[in-house]
């Protein structure tokens, strides 16, 4: 068994790769066509299991769920309790921090794309004055 601190290490570290696949697969360009197809089924679907079905994999919280499970059997890590408990507690604890991280990411590109935009008005202003015959 892991000592508290050695297990509160791994759960900030293995929250890190389970933040990182959630955020992945529901935000990330490379599945945008996967998720276009995932968001429209879980909108127009009749069968309400298959429409929630769908959503999870348009929701990173939801999705982050399902991801901690699988990282729960690749790993076998237990918080807290050397028992089923510890599973129960690692994974919401797992699932916890890995949201925490992506609400951290989603706030820090949020202000790069601010600064982004910032700048380009700045640079558009500039190139106005620059453009703009000096009146005498």
């Amino acid at each position: 068994m892991m000592t508290l601190g050695e297990q509160l290490a791994f759960l900030f570290v293995l929250g890190l790769p389970i933040a990182s696949v959630a955020w992945t697969v529901t935000h990330e360009e490379v599945f945008r066509e996967p998720r276009d197809w995932c968001k429209d089924r879980s909108e127009n679907c009749r069968n309400l299991m298959k429409r929630k079905f769908f959503y999870l994999f348009t929701c990173e919280y939801c999705f982050s769920h399902y991801v901690t499970i699988l990282f729960l059997l690749l790993t076998r890590f237990k918080l807290l309790l050397p028992d089923w408990r510890g599973y129960i507690i690692s994974g919401f604890a797992l699932v916890w921090v890995a949201n925490v991280y992506m609400n951290i990411y989603s706030r820090v590109r949020l202000d790069i794309k601010r600064e982004r935009v910032e700048i380009a008005v700045q640079e558009k202003t500039i190139s106005d004055d620059e453009e703009t015959p000096a009146r005498v």
